[in-house]
């Protein structure tokens, strides 16, 4: 009974043991989430994605690596025309004594910067200063010493113009410009090597019919007597003489003809010949002579 016991209390003992330990794997898995989160939030910085929890004791950080630039400014007016504006101060009445210790104070941290940058502040700021010198001088009253007027005017009038210019950027900053807010397309465009010619208007062919008709009537005489002509005979011979060559200027196909019926049949034989596609009637260019040529017709 002893041993049965014994054999039936081991079990029962090795089932506590692998409970405890899944309960102790699931109650560390928080703990070393904790734990990591809390090592996240303790890092002064990532290296490699991993937390670094102190800073390396060789670590080397030049003087300028950091730097930070508030504002801004494009010159010593930009500067000046900041301060009094940030401040609400009349343009018309300016404080110098404030605007000029401000001023001065931003000359004195670009200076230990960059000091060929500090070169062109430096300027204004003597100009201020001297401004600030001349407001703080009594008054003569001297009549002989004419009054110079407010020191502060040539500095207002320069100040006033600056902000007029640098409004009207800013005005045409907003104007779309191409290629920084559109780009214009392009299309290409296949060029044929085909000479292409120019189409002969009717008007154009007209010209030149009462031309070669201004011509025939010139040396016409004067006949009574019945002609019978063929068209199918002048439209043969008109292409008799595109055979033997390439291009005929228009007037010389009717040289030859002394009449003017046999002028209106040749011509009214041409017609036909256009008509059906035989001949083709070309121009270079407008106002150029006109050709007549044998139709191509490809083999």
């Amino acid at each position: 009974m002893t041993a049965h016991a014994a054999g039936q209390d081991a079990p029962a003992e090795a089932v506590p043991d692998a409970a405890l330990a899944t309960a102790t794997d699931s109650a560390s898995a928080p703990a070393t989430e904790a734990a990591l989160d809390d090592a996240a939030a303790a890092a002064i910085a990532r290296l490699y994605g991993e937390p670094l929890l102190r800073m390396p004791n060789d670590l080397y950080i030049p003087p300028d690596a950091l730097e930070i630039f508030l504002d801004a400014f494009e010159g010593p007016l930009d500067l000046l025309l900041y301060l009094i504006r940030k401040q609400n101060f009349n343009i018309l009445d300016i404080p110098m004594a404030q605007v000029t210790l401000q001023y001065l104070d931003y000359v004195e941290q670009i200076r230990k910067s960059n000091l060929e940058l500090a070169a062109e502040y430096l300027l204004m700021a003597a100009m201020l200063i001297e401004i600030k010198s001349r407001m703080l001088l009594p008054k003569r009253q001297d009549d002989l010493v004419e009054d110079a007027g407010d020191p502060r005017a040539e500095l207002v009038r320069r100040l006033l113009e600056y902000e007029q210019i640098k409004l009207a950027a800013v005005r045409l900053g907003t104007i779309p410009q191409e290629g920084r807010d559109f780009q214009r397309p392009s299309l290409p465009v296949e060029q044929g090597l085909a000479v292409v010619l120019p189409q002969v208007e009717p008007h154009d062919l007209q010209r030149a019919w009462l031309d070669v008709l201004r011509r025939a009537k010139l040396t016409q005489h004067h006949r009574i007597g019945r002609q019978e002509l063929s068209v199918r005979e002048h439209m043969t011979a008109i292409l008799r003489t595109l055979q033997a060559q390439r291009f005929v200027e228009f007037g010389e196909l009717f040289a030859g003809q002394e009449s003017v019926p046999i002028v209106v049949v040749h011509f009214v034989a041409l017609l036909e010949l256009a008509k059906e596609t035989l001949v083709e009637i070309t121009q270079a260019e407008p106002f150029a002579p006109i050709y007549v040529r044998l139709a191509y017709s490809p083999a």
